[in-house]
């Protein structure tokens, strides 16, 4: 079975399809990517994906796995012997980091979005300094899990390596649009070192969204209507 074809079915600009594509790219899976057009939804997505009908899918063979952690969890999972282990190996340190990149998902990430949909200086003030909070917390989390090493994973990167490095691209851009740093060095040193190493690596290089174009994007995307 773990031979079969695989595809991703996405668009570049997504975090959440930029995860079952490094989590592939580290177990060196070779996979086709079908890229959605933005604003539509393939044919393919709704039949692979009806109950939600969004991205990302993961197709291997005939068979979809859907919601971008739970692909990450299937491709470790079914490529075990392929690679680095992305999940951590032992019960407590998994529930951690399944934790983590829960806190992401549901709350970091809106609280990011929430700069750039921001109307006037004061709500993106408030805004910048709700991230820097919750970052406060990350930072903590990954000495925690790191226990001194490279990632959160350890030597190599994982899953909250993935959960997280899959928004650093939207990170940088929301920087570039708001003008101010939100992971640097003197607030989140370890973080700042982390993502600098996490966006080197060759398995996340390939799949990272170019800050400037990804901000164009952004801008469309978080464009206020006309009064």
């Amino acid at each position: 079975m773990a031979s079969e074809q695989v595809k991703v079915i996405g668009a570049w600009a997504s975090p959440f399809v930029m995860r079952p594509r490094v989590a592939l790219n580290l177990k060196s899976i070779p996979y086709e990517f079908l890229e959605e057009t933005f604003g539509s939804k393939s044919e393919l997505l709704l039949k692979s994906n009806p109950v939600q009908k969004k991205i990302p899918v993961l197709l291997h063979g005939d068979k979809p796995v859907c919601e971008s952690s739970i692909i990450v969890e299937y491709i470790d999972e079914t490529w075990s012997t392929s690679g680095p282990s992305l999940l951590p190996s032992t019960p407590y340190d998994r529930a951690i980091a399944r934790f983590w990149a829960s806190y992401l998902d549901e709350k970091w990430f809106r609280s990011l979005r929430s700069i750039l949909k921001a109307e006037g200086e004061e709500e993106k003030k408030a805004a910048i300094a709700q991230v820097e909070e919750e970052n406060s917390f990350i930072e903590k989390a990954f000495i925690d899990c790191s226990k001194g090493k490279a990632f959160f994973n350890g030597e190599h990167i994982g899953y909250l390596d993935i959960a997280f490095g899959s928004f650093l691209g939207w990170l940088r851009a929301t920087e570039l649009l708001s003008g101010h740093k939100l992971v640097d060095e003197a607030k989140t040193p370890s973080l700042s070192k982390w993502a600098e190493q996490f966006c080197n690596d060759p398995a996340v290089k390939p799949v990272m969204p170019d800050t400037a174009k990804l901000a164009e994007f952004a801008k469309k995307i978080f464009a206020k209507p006309p009064a």
